[in-house]
């Protein structure tokens, strides 16, 4: 009968999946409150939105990872349900959030895993936190690490967010998916992102074509753990220039995707994701 009531125990266990999502609270150098939801265990996974989003985004990805990883999702400062009120919305400040969370958990050995803007703030999380990150994952971003963006040129793209960014937020995320995605993803997407605290976007922005735009391969060549990455094939990706402040950097492709592949499919990108984080080990 004890044999029986174990077998069973273990069966509802395996069939309630991993423990639910738990709180995760932590403060940045400058004061500011950072959320975070951490769910399941074993190797942590750190997952770290994009620019206007937040870490419900990643939501297919937690539910996939906490059945054998500890995986937590993060909402950067002025993102989601953290605080904001910061004077200026770095890379390096999004990184401090990141270690912050790191530090609050006590996680080492994690891999972080960056969306779009995020890879950025992974790399800067990284430099922060160097003994508790054991690699980086970019998730459609260093496409191009060797742009040059004049002042001028950054300043004047950030005028399109300025003058009507509800307006064009919608328009411009639009074009990051391709001619065929889900409509309706494609909508929410663009209405979630139009929604997105103006003031954090146009600083996020701004500094985020900075560090793109000249930053980028001092900061890849200080890092002292392995980047890859996982792409769509909207734009190219410059392997050989990665290759030259990244030694040992690799690249995975999800074909048929824009910019969002981790919602677009989360199951063909669960995989990639699983195979890359599996090249760590």
């Amino acid at each position: 009968m004890r044999t029986r009531f174990l077998v069973l125990m273990l069966a509802l266990a395996v069939a309630a999946g991993p423990a639910a999502a738990k709180t995760v609270s932590a403060t940045a150098p400058d004061g500011v409150s950072i959320h975070a939801e951490s769910a399941g265990s074993g190797p942590a996974v750190v997952l770290v939105h994009g620019w206007s989003c937040d870490a419900s985004y990643w939501d297919a990805q937690v539910a996939d990872l906490a059945s054998d990883h500890q995986v937590v999702a993060i909402d950067l400062a002025g993102h989601g349900r953290s605080g904001a009120g910061r004077a200026d919305y770095t890379m390096a400040a999004f990184g401090a959030d990141v270690a912050a969370v790191l530090a609050a958990l006590d996680l080492h050995d994690a891999v972080l895993v960056g969306h779009s803007m995020g890879g950025a703030v992974i790399v800067e999380a990284a430099l922060a936190a160097p003994d508790r990150v054991r690699g980086l994952i970019g998730v459609d971003n260093f496409q191009n690490v060797k742009m040059v963006l004049a002042d001028q040129q950054i300043a004047g793209f950030v005028s399109t967010f300025e003058s009507n960014f509800s307006a064009f937020v919608p328009q411009w995320v639009g074009r990051m998916f391709p001619a065929d995605a889900d409509s309706a993803l494609r909508a929410d997407v663009a209405s979630d992102m139009a929604a997105a605290p103006q003031d954090v976007a146009i600083s996020a922005m701004a500094n985020l074509l900075r560090w793109y735009g000249g930053q980028a391969p001092a900061r890849l060549r200080e890092l002292k753990v392995p980047l890859m990455n996982i792409n769509s094939r909207l734009e190219p990706t410059h392997e050989d220039s990665m290759r030259e402040f990244v030694p040992g950097y690799q690249a995975r492709y999800l074909d048929g995707v824009g910019h969002f592949l981790f919602r677009e499919k989360p199951a063909a990108f669960n995989a990639l994701l699983r195979e890359t984080l599996a090249a760590f080990d």
